[in-house]
């Protein structure tokens, strides 16, 4: 099969709310804080319709179907997801592949935010306004004043955050978007907002980047960059532009995660319809693909190991 459409993991955390159960159609019960569109991770595959899971399928026809570029990683590299903040999720950090490797036994972990709506006053916090010593940052955490030297950052839609490993950071309450990371699911949690769940400070204080970073300062043409994903944007309003193709090469396999709109996404022979919350995982050497209609998507790929290539 040259288009395999997938069937998310829905994570139903304390904080999230029913917007991808009634707007993107998720299969969840009374709430769903994430759902994984992409997934090979144990801790939420996602699965074909057949019920079987990606990994399996993968495993079941060979790696050959991930492209040459996945060949450099011991396991899949990309997780993707959605994201229905209804509170405010714990102010945390993710660490280095190296430190991970060695204090988890998996990854690290660098993603990418690109907001599909929010409340007019919800914000995003990613890095300091200012640098910061390490003897301030625990006083901060210990008075619970941390947030006021975060980097606020007004969450509208359409907007692109890439946050690498070491960056504080957290998603305000009524924020919804889409996050393309490392397969790994190692997060620190520095303040919780008195949820009473477990806190990682000393491992936060390892590995946090005390400076402030321009989390905005990605490439053209692409949306996102690094050593994992190189993410674009397909938009087709079904009027003037209805139409989008491309082909997939045997470097690289392509992730296809719609966002809005309606129509068909053809492969190799097959064409299947798309709506709003649809993910496809096009098949390294399938070749020529088209979209049809009106579209809102991300497309994932997997760089060549060194990104500074692109």
């Amino acid at each position: 099969m040259a288009i395999l459409k997938l069937k998310p993991a829905c994570k139903e955390y304390v904080w999230g709310g029913r917007r991808l159960i009634d707007e993107f159609g998720i299969d969840g019960d009374k709430i769903c804080a994430e759902a994984w569109m992409l997934s090979c991770h144990p801790d939420g595959a996602s699965t074909l319709e057949s019920g079987e899971t990606l990994a399996d399928y993968i495993k079941r026809n060979g790696a050959e179907i991930l492209g040459t570029n996945c060949q450099a990683f011991d396991d899949f590299p990309v997780l993707i997801k959605l994201i229905d903040a209804r509170e405010n999720l714990s102010v945390q950090v993710h660490p280095s592949d190296d430190y991970a490797r060695l204090h988890e036994g998996q990854r690290g972990k660098s993603e990418m935010w690109y907001v599909l709506d929010s409340d007019a006053d919800a914000v995003l916090y990613c890095g300091f306004k200012r640098e910061i010593s390490r003897d301030e940052f625990v006083a901060r955490i210990k008075d619970n004043s941390l947030i006021e030297v975060l980097n606020a950052v007004p969450a509208k839609r359409g907007e692109i955050i890439f946050i690498p490993a070491g960056t504080i950071h957290a998603l305000g309450k009524g924020v919804m978007l889409a996050e393309i990371q490392e397969s790994s699911n190692v997060t620190y949690r520095i303040f919780d907002y008195g949820r009473n769940r477990p806190l990682h400070i000393d491992k936060a204080l390892d590995v946090t980047n005390l400076k402030p970073l321009n989390a905005r300062d990605f490439g053209y043409p692409h949306v996102a960059v690094s050593d994992y994903f190189v993410v674009d944007k397909l938009d087709l309003d079904g009027e003037i532009l209805s139409e989008a193709d491309g082909s997939v090469d045997a470097e690289t396999f392509l992730s296809v995660l719609i966002l809005g709109g309606e129509g068909t996404i053809s492969s190799g022979g097959e064409a299947l319809t798309y709506r709003k919350g649809d993910s496809f995982f096009l098949t390294a050497g399938s070749g020529a693909w088209k979209v049809c209609g009106s579209c809102d998507a991300l497309l994932t790929t997997v760089p060549a190991r060194h990104a500074e290539n692109f």
